[in-house]
């Protein structure tokens, strides 16, 4: 292409970068647009349509350094691959390939690109679709058609953009990407878009940002013009002998597999090199990418269509490996030449959630370490006296956070309000400025007063008594919350959904005299405003009602569409810090809790409600009812926890992920058969829920100087497994 940089990468190692505020008229900047405009004109493009779509652009300086910065070169390549194939990506990846299995058949057989391969671009340039890049396209690549080195080829990109916005591909608004301008599902530059990109769903337009068919073809049809040969291994591990020299190695270093066999290259296991689906007379290069005492591979033609796409080599061994992945296989035999290996994301997030909870102000927990988490880390690293104090996230530092002891609980405080029995109504509640719009209606869900979603891509229904989400159904998929058919009249708490516990989980120091899990769940919220996003989906904001003597403000964002995205948004109106604990107590449907597991805890500490927090375990596997040392039960709050979990139900054959930011803890519950009999809105029910919330609770409290806020944020997902 060249890509010049890969989203995927950036997501998982960096921090989000946004643009600065908007500079003062520049007249260098000025004076570039009018030179651009007249070239512009000279390629068709007419004065007015280039003066419109550039309209208000001003330079973005922040984007000049990462020109040299680019990770695929300045990253050790055993925290490149961990970070870009982890587990995550790879369980994702099944199961798009399961989702889209009919699409990538049709594709593969159109273009002679596996399924794999083309899923595995798309897992790495955006994780399938999660991370387009949050920088305005216009204006990354106006500023480095006018400053910074290889201004002529961002100009040629800048106008190639301009081309595809008035072709009608593209839309201007909202068009976003990487720094150096590659977008869309499968990171196309638009110079490449134009030349590549095809229309994979028959609409008549190639639309790589909201197609996820077009992105796939047009991924399937670079790789074939690439040079990609069906049916061909793109590579395989090595072994070399004893004194080789390495200077034999590199890509361009091409012999045929008889001379690599005559220099002593063979098998991982020792045997003659006899790679299937190659002519024996098939050249080959050899790649040492950590030196000699690391993994060797013998790499063919395909690797060179796969490189072609971000010519770095640690960039295509990652989407090579990540398609052997995605095939069933283990991955590399040979371990890396270092004895502090790279974390992949959900490892990050344990690390991220670590140094929160020993008082570092580097955001939320999201798995992308930028400056403020590794100045963390290098504070840290001190403390423990060591000379080597880089700042690295690795698994050495991950190891010596996790074997401190835990600090215990706090407990929160919080008087009954004043005016909450007043606050309590069943009436429907909406301001009268809200916007009326398409797919947003007020109706009932199962016999509550309830807002009803609709968008292409889900339904969802929302309480008004708790501003409870009370149901999320993905297209073509059942429904991914549990609710009660056996539950109480109001205002008894509704049992199922997701109860937004509010500014206490549980008890946690408080007594008997206000209602468990906080206030605002047994209280009716009010809609305050709803709109459609560009991408179809619909953002609802709510909030309940504003409670006397707390010192508190609480309002939630839901944004429904392939995802459900839900944010909890804690404001200290007091004059003194406050210290509070929350959760999102998700429901979710399960074919029989007791064959499901939820991965994302291994590892991770936990304290147990049934032997009343009293002290602290280590999960071991994943999170399941068959747990030997508890069997069929659960009540445990898991800190620090990572932040990225999946439940796997072999009976509705289905994944359901849960992401969250901002939230040091994880709670897994479930009764059991034994308590759920004394409950009368569960019953036998109980082998049809799991509750996995996201929280702040158990030692994790959370403590907002005044005028400050705090953000939770968990993301539900769904997708179909074999």
């Amino acid at each position: 292409m060249p890509l010049m940089t890969t989203l995927g990468l950036a997501a998982a190692l960096a921090a989000p970068l946004t643009a600065p505020p908007t500079p003062a008229a520049d007249p260098a900047f000025a004076r570039c647009m009018t030179q651009l405009q007249a070239t512009a004109g000279k390629q068709g493009i007419a004065a007015d349509r280039f003066a419109a779509i550039t309209a208000g652009l001003q330079p973005d300086p922040s984007v000049l350094p990462l020109l040299d910065a680019q990770p695929e070169f300045t990253t050790p390549i055993w925290d490149y691959l961990a970070a870009l194939v982890d587990r995550p990506r790879v369980d994702d990846g099944r199961a798009m390939l399961l989702q889209h299995r009919d699409l990538l058949q049709r594709v593969s057989a159109q273009y002679g690109v596996d399924p794999a391969t083309i899923v595995a671009v798309w897992g790495v340039e955006s994780d399938y679709g999660r991370v387009f890049g949050k920088r305005p396209l216009l204006q990354s690549l106006a500023t480095l058609s006018c400053a910074g080195r290889r201004q002529p080829f961002f100009r040629g990109e800048l106008l190639a953009l301009i081309k595809l916005i008035e072709q009608g591909d593209l839309q201007a608004q909202g068009l976003t990407g990487s720094w150096a301008g590659a977008f869309g599902h499968t990171q196309f530059m638009p110079s490449t878009y134009a030349r590549i990109a095809v229309d994979g769903d028959g609409d008549g337009r190639r639309d790589l940002v909201a197609s996820i068919p077009d992105a796939l073809a047009s991924t399937a049809n670079y790789l074939k013009r690439a040079g990609w040969r069906s049916g061909e291994p793109w590579g395989m591990e090595v072994r070399i002998p004893e004194g080789f020299k390495t200077a034999q190695a590199g890509r361009t270093q091409r012999r045929a597999l008889a001379d690599w066999r005559a220099l002593g290259i063979t098998g991982l296991d020792g045997s003659a090199l006899a790679p299937q689906g190659l002519p024996a007379d098939a050249r080959a290069a050899l790649l040492l990418p950590a030196g000699a005492k690391g993994p060797a591979l013998l790499v063919f033609r395909n690797y060179d269509a796969i490189y072609s796409y971000n010519a770095a080599e640690s960039y295509a061994l990652a989407i090579a490996t990540l398609a052997d992945r995605l095939r069933g296989g283990n991955g590399l035999a040979t371990a890396w030449p270092t004895d502090d290996p790279g974390l992949g994301r959900d490892e990050r997030r344990q690390l991220q959630t670590l140094l929160l909870a020993r008082g570092h102000d580097i955001g939320s927990a999201d798995g992308m370490i930028g400056n403020a988490s590794r100045r963390a880390l290098q504070v840290e690293q001190r403390r423990l006296g060591w000379a080597d104090a880089d700042g690295r996230p690795g698994q050495r530092i991950l190891r010596a956070l996790q074997a401190e002891p835990r600090t215990p609980a706090t407990p929160t405080r919080f008087s009954l309000p004043a005016n909450y029995s007043a606050a309590q109504s069943p009436a429907l509640r909406s301001r009268s400025t809200v916007q009326q719009i398409q797919g947003v209606s007020s109706g009932q869900f199962q016999g509550l007063d309830a807002w009803l979603v609709e968008t292409p891509e889900a339904t969802a229904a929302i309480s008004v008594f708790g501003g409870q989400l009370l149901s999320f159904v993905p297209k073509g998929q059942p429904d991914v919350m549990w609710l009660s058919p056996k539950r109480a009249e109001l205002p008894t708490p509704i049992r199922g959904g997701s109860p937004v516990c509010w500014p206490y989980f549980g008890r946690q120091g408080q007594g008997n005299d206000v209602p468990a899990h906080g206030f605002v769940r047994t209280l009716p919220w009010e809609l305050q405003q709803a709109r459609r996003l560009d991408d179809g989906s619909i953002e609802l904001t709510l909030a309940p009602p504003a409670l006397q003597d707390l010192g508190l403000r609480l309002s939630m964002t839901v944004r429904v569409g392939r995802e459900l995205r839900q944010q909890l948004v804690t404001e200290n109106t007091g004059s003194a810090p406050a210290t509070f604990t929350q959760a999102l107590h998700n429901y979710f449907r399960v074919g029989d809790a007791t064959r499901v597991e939820v991965d994302g805890v291994d590892g991770v500490t936990y304290q147990d409600k049934y032997e009343n927090y009293a002290q602290t375990r280590r999960q071991q596997g994943p999170w399941s009812l068959r747990d030997p040392r508890d069997p069929g039960r659960s009540d445990r709050i898991y800190s620090p926890a990572g932040g990225r979990y999946v439940l796997r139900d072999p009976v509705l054959k289905r994944r359901i992920e849960l992401r969250t930011e901002g939230s040091r803890a994880l709670v897994a519950w479930n009764p059991g058969a034994e308590a759920a009999a004394k409950m009368a809105d569960v019953g036998d029910g109980w082998r049809e829920y799991v509750c996995l919330e996201a929280a702040n609770a158990g030692p994790d409290v959370v403590t907002v100087a005044p005028g400050g806020r705090h953000v939770l944020v968990q993301v539900l997902s769904s997708q179909p497994q074999p």
